[in-house]
């Protein structure tokens, strides 16, 4: 065995090499740059993200003066969030189809998701991040001010004129992504983490950061639960493990398994938003 760095040692139980594991986010920082102080990357991070926040503010008060709603939808790539949002497009049609909705679309690159939602009947603008991995405040106050949804109403909630507007609704897709996204205030309402039953149970233990971000997880293609290997109640468990609070749907955005409960979540939200 090498008394360095512990290659060959045998796991005595099972007579197999034990598992090596080099944890470089265990520090103040919570991750590790090369060349850089933990403290050093804590005020990069203190500096961006505080930047970040007043934009967030800044958009957060943007979309309450002109009644709108919006959520941050996140996921890892293929999870179904076009997919759903499309399905959410049809639904709301039928439930609620004065309501005033429209959606942000981040990508890297294209605009494919922004055509699907457009073709399903909604305002959409694509946000091309580039090489980054996320959307942040910036990007979504720039987006929002391109909108129609924005025009709906100039003026501030609780005053005659806003009064006579119906509430609108925002939906932001984020870029695929069970890192990064999590840490960017966009001036959300509320973070929607997305989880699809394909992809394993597991991914709130290995993505802690997001589901204690989201106030709601949203476990699609429960159609495919046959066919694969994924335990329902031990995600939520896990999941409830990090964030107590989160609450969870389950539905399938293909067959509409669950999509009335979606809906009425987020009718219900609108609600509470313009109550208060």
């Amino acid at each position: 065995m090498c008394v360095v760095c512990g290659c060959g040692q045998v796991n005595e139980q099972h007579g197999t090499p034990a598992v090596v594991e080099l944890h470089y986010g265990q520090g103040v920082a919570s991750a590790s740059l090369p060349s850089l102080s933990a403290l050093r990357v804590v005020q990069i991070e203190a500096d961006v993200l505080g930047a970040n926040q007043k934009l967030a503010d800044r958009n957060r008060a943007h979309f309450a003066a002109h009644g709108v709603t919006a959520y941050n939808l996140l996921s890892s790539p293929g999870s179904g969030k076009t997919t759903l949002l499309c399905a959410t497009i049809a639904a709301l049609g039928q439930r609620a189809p004065q309501l005033p909705l429209a959606v942000i679309e981040g990508d890297q690159q294209t605009r494919l998701d922004a055509d699907r939602i457009q073709a399903a009947g909604a305002a959409a603008i694509q946000v091309n991040t580039g090489r980054g991995c996320h959307l942040d405040a910036q990007m979504v106050g720039d987006a929002f001010a391109r909108l129609d949804l924005h025009s709906h109403s100039h003026s501030h909630i609780g005053t005659p004129a806003a009064d006579h507007h119906p509430h609108a609704l925002l939906f932001i897709e984020n870029v695929g992504n069970l890192v990064c996204p999590a840490l960017w205030d966009l001036g959300e309402a509320a973070k929607v983490v997305i989880l699809s039953v394909t992809e394993g149970d597991d991914k709130p233990l290995k993505y802690p950061d997001m589901f204690a971000a989201a106030q709601l997880m949203v476990l699609n293609k429960i159609d495919l639960l046959p066919y694969v290997s994924f335990d329902v109640a031990r995600c939520i468990a896990w999941a409830r493990g990090i964030n107590p609070d989160l609450q969870v749907l389950q539905l399938s955005a293909t067959r509409g398994d669950g999509i009335e409960v979606w809906i009425d979540w987020l009718l219900q939200s609108i609600g509470e938003a313009r109550a208060a």
